[in-house]
C-alpha cells in the first residue's frame, strides 16, 4: 500500500487534475469583474466556500441546508458537511425576497442537485436586477454524489444556450473547463477507490503500471488538443447578464 502511494505520488502525470483549480481561478476572475459593493447572492452556497472572492461584494448566502455529510451513503459522499451561518435558508426555486433584490448571483456547482433547474433560472431572473450578472457553473458529467440529492448528471452549452436565452439572459461568455482527455484521466484517478468500493479489490503494480502508460498518452493527446472539449469536459463556466428591458 505504501510503495502504490509513494509510485503514485511520483509518476502522476499532470493530466486531469485541474478541474478545481481553473474552475476557481475563472470563478475569481468573474467576480472581480462586478462593481464593488454590488449585491451578491450565492444560491446553493453550501459551505460558502467561494465567499472569499467575494470581499468587494455584499455577500448574502442561501441553501437549503439539508445536507447532513451521510446522505443516503450512496454514491461518493464527503461524511460531513458544514455550512455555517447561512443568510437564507430556503429551496432554491423559491427564495424569500423581492424581486431585483440583488446585483448579481452565482450558483457554482449546484444544478445537479436540483429536481428542476430550469425553475431556478426563472427564479433568478426575478431575484436580479436589468443588467445584473448572472454566474453558473455545472457538470457536463456528473457521478453520484451527495446522494440522494443528486438529479442530473450533467449540462452541455447546448443547455444554457437554450434555457438562458429563453429567460432573457444574454449570455457573455461560454467557456469549457479542461477537455476529453482531461474528463478521461480525472476519472481513471478515481479507479482506486471506486475498486476498493465496489469490486472489494485495489489495482496492483502491474495495473498501476498500465494506468500510468494510459495518463501519459491523455497528457500527449491533451497537450494537443483541438476542440475535444465540445465533446466533453469538466463542465462549463457560463457568466451571463439578464436583459434589459427597452422601453
Amino acid at each position: 500500500m505504501k510503495l502504490r502511494k509513494y509510485l503514485s505520488a511520483i509518476l502522476r502525470p499532470s493530466v486531469g487534475i485541474s478541474n478545481e483549480s481553473l474552475r476557481e481561478k475563472w470563478l475569481e476572475k468573474a467576480l472581480k469583474s462586478i462593481p464593488d459593493g454590488s449585491k451578491i447572492l450565492d444560491a446553493g452556497a453550501g459551505t460558502q466556500r467561494y465567499r472569499r472572492f467575494c470581499t468587494h461584494l455584499e455577500y448574502v448566502s442561501q441553501d437549503f441546508g439539508q445536507y447532513d455529510g451521510k446522505g443516503d451513503t450512496t454514491g461518493l459522499q464527503t461524511g460531513e458537511f458544514h455550512y455555517g451561518k447561512l443568510d437564507i435558508v430556503s429551496d432554491i426555486t423559491s427564495i424569500p425576497m423581492p424581486d431585483a433584490s440583488f446585483d448579481a448571483i452565482m450558483c457554482i456547482e449546484v444544478f445537479e442537485h436540483l429536481p428542476n433547474p430550469i425553475l431556478a433560472v426563472s427564479e433568478f431572473f426575478r431575484l436580479l436586477k436589468p443588467g445584473g450578472y448572472l454566474i453558473i457553473t455545472a457538470p457536463f458529467c456528473s457521478w453520484t454524489h451527495f446522494a440522494p440529492y443528486h438529479f442530473n448528471t450533467g449540462f452541455n452549452r447546448y443547455w444554457y444556450e437554450k434555457h438562458l436565452v429563453d429567460h432573457s439572459f444574454r449570455i457573455n461568455e461560454i467557456s469549457p473547463n479542461g477537455n476529453y482527455f482531461e474528463f478521461i484521466a480525472q476519472e481513471i484517478y478515481r479507479i482506486s477507490s471506486v475498486s476498493r468500493q465496489y469490486a472489494k479489490s485495489e489495482p496492483g503494480l502491474l495495473d498501476l503500471a498500465a494506468l500510468y502508460i494510459l495518463l501519459r498518452m491523455l497528457l500527449r493527446f491533451s497537450r494537443h488538443d483541438s476542440g475535444s472539449s465540445e465533446f466533453l469536459c469538466f463542465g462549463y463556466h457560463v457568466f451571463a447578464q439578464k436583459k434589459v428591458e427597452v422601453i
